[in-house]
């Protein structure tokens, strides 16, 4: 804050000056009191105070006249160096007043204009992270591309499906370590490591036609790659953004990996069709490097002491940022319920994602890719809605609804994929409900991430949950494909994942926050003779 009675480009300063009245004298240390304690005037005048005369004592104040300091003489112990005072400088208050409120907006609106601008820059380079995260998840959503692979792989092999399943759980158990990476020397050089491995993995398998090949190269590498790249990408973007953004964020990010189908699709028929599975393989593995690399140089977490607009106050009662580490977390019960409720709900949805170009080809033949697709955007929404919805009505209560409705599409499914001459539209749609469901695990989990346990090991924290991901894909796969096999169709797996979904959803009413109990606060009573008491004490 600017003094109103001293310039700060002036070398003077006359306001404990000695020609300054005693009404004048009070006015300036009532308004400076609490404002401008370092101010050696503002101690000399505070001192002044109590010996001065009340105001209606035959102690003039000055006029403008007196004011000069030729028109009155100063006391010898008063006596301040000659110089030069600009008029503007010196009393009365009302012409320092019209002083400080023509130079309102260099002392008062500057400073704010300079705050607003570090909060409009540092929501800027949030943003900035986020679509850089988002990039990169839109590189490494190969995977859920790989339906549109898995008929010229099976031409290789059997087992087509397992490289897919093994990628899944080197997926999630690379999380843990891509995570603690994360949180140790940051999200960029993850990232990169993500990149090189997901390329590295694709180049391997563009040379070879084997199955413990591809089990190397998709399975083990990509799968590896997948988990560093999608650890480093939600964690920083999160950190720049309060809570109240936290599912908006979240969905944004990881919507990238859901939406990528929808060009990888195309992208895969069209490379498949010109060049063959193993230049395609070639042509998306480098081309995965250079991408996944270059978005990774945008990523970076917020600086040390950085708190988000919009946050809470440290002090507050509504800053809940509880900060723990792996090990608190995993003595919680509310770990269990969430793991065991991804487990159930991505792997239903993987389930269906897994298999959706063959199913989709009995009725569309060689435009199942377009269920392919479609399918991809609904699981992309389904991230950004959910997020956005659990930050307006809460995680658990978005959970439990998606959960419910996944198990009503998968039960209205068994009509449809026991069907030869099942509708392509019917078939469309359901997997895009399905896959819009699907997606909600992926923005509602890591937001129940931060709000339990917090962002200083968030990125470990969120790989030990997101182990029930890999797990789920891994084992729901091949149960369904399993199931597939003995009873000769989808009906059986389709029935045993509705079931599942329907104890997930039971399972995350658990999760939903207690009521607070309103403690009442009944006024204690009076008895009459105190009443009567304090009537007579206060009439006295």
């Amino acid at each position: 804050m600017v003094c109103p009675y001293f310039r700060q480009n002036e070398d003077y300063c006359d306001v404990g000056c000695g020609y300054i009245s005693p009404h004048d004298v009070k006015t300036i240390v009532a308004f400076c009191n609490c404002r401008f304690r370092d101010c050696a005037k503002y101690q000399e005048l505070a001192e002044r105070v109590g010996s001065l005369p009340e105001p209606h004592t035959d102690m003039p104040r000055p006029g403008l006249a007196a004011m000069a300091p030729q028109a009155k003489a100063v006391p010898a112990a008063r006596k301040t160096p000659t110089i030069n005072i600009p008029f503007k400088s010196r009393w009365p208050l009302s012409f320092q007043l019209r002083y400080v409120t023509a130079h309102y907006h260099e002392a008062y609106i500057s400073p704010m204009t300079e705050e607003r601008k570090m909060s409009e820059q540092s929501s800027s380079r949030g943003w900035t992270v986020v679509l850089a995260g988002t990039g990169i998840n839109l590189a490494l959503g190969i995977l859920y591309a790989y339906s549109m692979l898995k008929g010229d792989i099976a031409k290789l092999f059997d087992g087509a499906g397992d490289p897919y399943a093994t990628a899944c759980l080197a997926f999630a158990l690379s999380m843990i370590i891509g995570g603690k990476m994360q949180d140790k020397v940051g999200p960029r050089m993850t990232a990169i490591v993500g990149g090189l491995l997901v390329g590295a993995g694709f180049l391997v398998c563009s040379q070879t036609s084997s199955y413990w090949g591809w089990i190397f190269g998709f399975g083990v590498l990509a799968g590896l790659g997948f988990g560093f790249g999608y650890s480093a990408a939600t964690p920083p973007a999160l950190k720049w953004f309060s809570s109240a953004k936290t599912g908006l964020i979240a969905g944004i990010v990881v919507s990238g990996f859901g939406i990528a189908p929808v060009y990888l699709a195309p992208l895969s028929k069209y490379l498949l069709g010109s060049y063959g599975l193993h230049s395609t393989m070639m042509i998306l593995g480098i081309a995965f490097i250079v991408i996944v690399c270059g978005m990774a140089l945008l990523v970076a977490n917020p600086p040390a002491g950085y708190v988000p607009a919009g946050s809470a106050p440290a002090t507050s009662k509504k800053s809940s940022a509880v900060e723990k580490a792996p090990g608190e977390m995993l003595r919680e019960g509310r770990f269990y319920t969430l793991w065991l409720t991804y487990f159930i709900g991505a792997g239903a949805g993987l389930m269906v994602i897994g298999s959706i170009a063959g199913i989709a080809k009995q009725s569309m033949g060689e435009m199942a890719f377009i269920a392919v697709a479609v399918m991809a955007v609904g699981n992309a929404a389904g991230r950004v809605v959910a997020g956005v919805l659990s930050d307006k009505i809460g995680r658990a209560t978005t959970l439990t609804i998606m959960l419910v409705f996944q198990a009503i599409l998968m039960f209205g499914a068994i009509s449809v994929v026991g069907n030869t001459n099942s509708s392509a539209v019917i078939v469309t749609l359901l997997a895009t409900f399905i896959g819009f469901n699907y997606g909600t695990n992926l923005s509602l989990f890591p937001s129940f991430a931060k709000d339990y346990w917090g962002v200083k090991n968030y990125g470990m924290n969120y790989g030990i949950l997101f182990s029930a991901w890999g797990i789920g894909a891994f084992v729901l796969v091949k149960l369904s494909a399993a199931l597939n096999v003995k009873f000769g169709g989808f009906t059986t797996s389709f029935m045993v994942a509705g079931i599942m979904l329907l104890v997930g959803a039971m399972m995350s009413l658990s999760l939903r926050p207690k009521k607070a109990e309103v403690a009442v606060e009944v006024p204690a009573t009076v008895g009459i003779e105190e009443e009567e008491l304090a009537y007579q004490e206060a009439s006295k």
